[in-house]
């Protein structure tokens, strides 16, 4: 098992392809992805596939777990990109460290040609990591993205707001009002927008 580490500004990512998760508030500070890289041999497909139909559900029962995006291959690739989604990196690092995973990591490494490699990355780095054997996304073209994602929903999130607002008095308190807009806006990039704004302009992003 190879695994690396990323940081950057804490404002995540996630979703479920092989059973698609509702959207879950978050924390800010401590959600965390984290990206597997799996390779089976050509002929064992059917067995890794039976494999990925054990262990999705086992990790989904993990104190912390947000959510899973099975990535397949495509294109002249062979790998599966494995995405979970952890509430913290001691709940991530729970599941990953667990007796649970570690025995089906065994169980499936004879079908798999390489080691598998494990990435954790918190932030919205995760929507800028590039497919293989493309380039990194500039910082510029990060910060651009970012920017033009979060400043419509800046405006139009209080916007829409403004009637609960008017109708529950101490929500605007100025803590909670920031709060909740806080949250609306980060779950909107997280579940809703990044994953589609940044497949959208990836030929632009990692050119």
């Amino acid at each position: 098992m190879i695994l690396s580490r990323s940081l950057i500004h804490p404002l995540i990512s996630p979703q479920n392809d092989c059973a698609m998760s509702a959207p879950v508030p978050i924390e800010i500070e401590s959600a965390v992805t984290t990206i597997i890289l799996q390779r089976p041999y050509k002929d064992q497909v059917p067995a890794y596939e039976e494999w990925l139909r054990e262990i999705v559900p086992l990790a989904q029962q993990y104190e912390g777990h947000r959510g899973v995006n099975i990535i397949r291959p495509h294109g002249q690739t062979e790998e599966y990109t494995i995405v979970l989604h952890f509430s913290s990196e001691a709940t991530l690092r729970a599941w990953l460290e667990s007796d649970t995973r570690r025995q089906l990591v065994e169980k499936v490494r004879p079908l798999l040609n390489t080691e598998e490699k494990i990435d954790i990355k918190t932030g919205l780095e995760f929507w800028f990591t590039p497919p293989a054997a493309r380039k990194a996304a500039p910082p510029v073209k990060q910060f651009l993205i970012t920017v033009s994602a979060i400043y419509p929903l800046s405006m139009l999130v209080p916007w829409l707001l403004t009637p609960l607002f008017a109708a529950v008095s101490f929500l605007t308190m100025p803590v909670i009002k920031a709060l909740l807009t806080s949250l609306i806006i980060v779950g909107l990039m997280t579940f809703v927008i990044m994953p589609r704004y940044v497949k959208l302009v990836a030929g632009w992003l990692f050119r």
